[in-house]
């Protein structure tokens, strides 16, 4: 290297210092600086309480918290498959028991939260939340059992329902359905629990990976299989039965609301009833509270529903007329 591309390079920074980068710094320096201003726009707005915040001296639930106690479930309910560790009969008792200390007292812990923010946001006068939590919590724990052999169910309703489904492990693993049903049955029993903000953080994570949305107030029965799944949206007041096939964009959902919806119907059905062994193909929407599928029905994709049918009926669109443009079909 010569020498005087050597000075070159290394009294680069000095020339850039000395030339363009002063006319830059002095060109940044006659911007006002637009923080203090906006700190102190958004702050008033946060403070007068015209936009929602958490500004509060109790801690609210933690997400990642959160999503950490459906993976945690998800290695108690599905022993094996979600864990780095190999288990093996005798060491079963073990994992399951340090599982499930944890997923007890993280959850107590984040019930807490929930319930503090809930009191504080409200209101409402002190109702022990930290034992509350902590006996919420045991319900939930109690319940894991029950909410194992629904979704036992679940697994042989995929395994009825898609050829394509070769065994027990490759559900476990891989089908996104199962999975949205595993958060939505642990999210409706905290709901049944009365827990706040929780079961619905579940259900978000539940749609951020599978883009199935259930609500966690719905009522689901065993034997339940959305195969594939994308873009299902099941509505809080939704009742569905047993053995309930659902494919990818179904829609059980309410009628158009007036603008005051949130506060008049919060309480009423608005979703439809789908009664025992009904299948509902791609696309289809089914709308209304008082809107009833009769068992062993069948609704074909893309239909749109605002009425009840009775059982053992078939809903489907007539054939479209196709139009081949170019070639003649065949050829």
């Amino acid at each position: 290297m010569t020498r005087g591309f050597q000075e070159f390079i290394m009294g680069k920074q000095d020339l850039c210092i000395a030339g363009s980068c002063r006319t830059e710094s002095a060109s940044a320096q006659a911007v006002t600086n637009p923080i203090p201003q906006v700190v102190a726009a958004l702050a008033e707005g946060f403070k007068s309480g015209r936009w929602a915040s958490h500004i509060e001296p109790v801690p609210i639930p933690s997400k990642h918290e959160v999503v950490g106690l459906i993976e945690q479930a998800q290695r108690i309910l599905f022993p094996g498959f979600f864990s780095p560790d190999i288990l093996r009969p005798e060491s079963l008792e073990y994992h399951l028991g340090q599982q499930l200390s944890q997923f007890y007292e993280n959850l107590a812990g984040q019930i807490s939260s929930a319930i503090r923010h809930d009191c504080f946001r409200h209101n409402q006068a002190c109702t022990l939340c930290s034992e509350r939590s902590y006996e919420i919590a045991a319900d939930l724990v109690d319940s894991l059992p029950a909410i194992r052999n629904l979704l036992e169910t679940d697994i042989e309703a995929a395994l009825i329902g898609d050829p394509a489904a070769a065994n027990s492990d490759e559900v476990i693993f891989s089908y996104p359905g199962l999975f949205a049903t595993m958060v939505f049955r642990l999210a409706h029993r905290l709901h049944q629990l009365k827990v706040p903000l929780i079961p619905r953080i579940m259900s978000e994570q539940a749609y951020h990976r599978t883009a199935i949305d259930i609500n966690p107030e719905a009522s689901i029965g065993s034997h339940f299989f959305i195969d594939h799944g994308a873009g299902v949206v099941v509505g809080s007041t939704s009742t569905i039965g047993n053995r309930v096939r659902l494919y990818q964009g179904v829609t059980l959902g309410a009628l158009s609301l007036p603008r005051d919806a949130g506060a008049r119907l919060r309480d009423v059905k608005r979703h439809p009833t789908i009664e025992d062994d009904v299948i509902i193909y791609a696309n289809a929407t089914i709308l209304g509270g008082e809107t009833v599928v009769g068992a062993r029905s069948i609704i074909g994709g893309n239909v749109w529903l605002t009425e009840s049918v009775g059982p053992d009926t078939r809903v489907m669109l007539e054939a479209p007329r196709l139009v081949y443009i170019g070639r003649e079909q065949g050829e």
